[in-house]
């Protein structure tokens, strides 16, 4: 891939006839969120395939090199933040506890924790695409608690524009886990810390996780049947844009798909394909 230094070498190859079936207002628009990482180069659908080659992913990790070195400029960003604010108050608004060092929240089960200073320790391996949304969430979640009226990503603040992406990201590819390995899938989605979903949600495999307090996640997953294809739809309640923003959201998603498939790597089934 030929790493974006910025947005207008993409742009240079765009029609500018602002077309808008990228669903972006103008193709400039759509070249900032290529290069932002919010959506992926081919859903322009009048640049050649040769254009799409040389600006597509194709490093395992979901985004264009740039937008990796912008996430870790982000990342420090949000914990030189977290240096300068209260944490008992933030313990308090996001569900967490603070022990007088530390503020720590259960992600998954796990406690995870940042001091201070902005400094992260966890039980678990610390990934940017659970960090930011950590940070984000102690930093501005208003710690509204959730009312259990499940919604799709497209139905929430900003999410509409992020759901094609999130679909491809997230959402297919938790399904090429669970068409692939349906009973991995089922032992993946329940080993972290799972919660059973109402009876009006239930399908052949359903769980609701928490990522982080007050911002569950609802996967549902039915598996194919005759002449019906399986589907899997990940949904969010319906105040989970007030305790995070869209991006943390879309970062929470797509991070899960991505442990769930080198999960099933790691564990015997080596015909998996990663997503692209």
């Amino acid at each position: 891939m030929a790493a974006m230094n910025n947005l207008m070498e993409l742009f240079q190859y765009l029609d500018k006839s602002n077309c808008r079936k990228c669903n972006e207002k103008t193709c400039l628009a759509f070249a900032a969120a290529v290069f932002q990482g919010r959506k992926d180069v081919s859903e322009c659908p009048k640049l050649s395939p040769e254009v799409i080659a040389r600006f597509s992913d194709n490093d395992g990790s979901g985004r264009p090199a740039t937008v990796e070195e912008n996430r870790d400029e982000y990342l420090a960003d949000l914990k030189r933040q977290v240096a300068g604010i209260d944490l008992v108050e933030a313990a308090a608004r996001t569900g967490g506890k603070f022990d007088g060092q530390r503020l720590t929240l259960k992600i998954m089960g796990k406690d995870f924790s940042v001091d201070r200073d902005g400094h992260l320790f966890a039980d678990i391996h610390v990934n940017p695409w659970v960090a930011m949304p950590f940070l984000g969430h102690v930093l501005f979640g208003e710690g509204v608690s959730p009312t259990g009226k499940w919604v799709s990503l497209r139905e929430l603040k900003e999410g509409a524009e992020r759901y094609p992406l999130f679909k491809k990201r997230c959402e297919e590819a938790m399904k090429r886990v669970a068409d692939t390995y349906t009973d991995l899938f089922d032992d993946l989605v329940h080993i972290f810390s799972g919660r059973q979903v109402a009876e009006e949600f239930a399908s052949d495999i359903s769980v609701v996780l928490d990522p982080l307090p007050k911002v569950p996640i609802m996967i549902c997953y039915w598996k194919p049947e005759e002449n019906l294809e399986s589907t899997l739809n990940v949904f969010f309640d319906e105040t989970a844009d007030r305790n995070l923003d869209v991006g943390g959201l879309f970062s929470l998603g797509s991070g899960l798909a991505a442990m769930l498939e080198k999960l099933a790597l790691r564990h015997g089934f080596p015909e998996l394909k990663p997503s692209a």
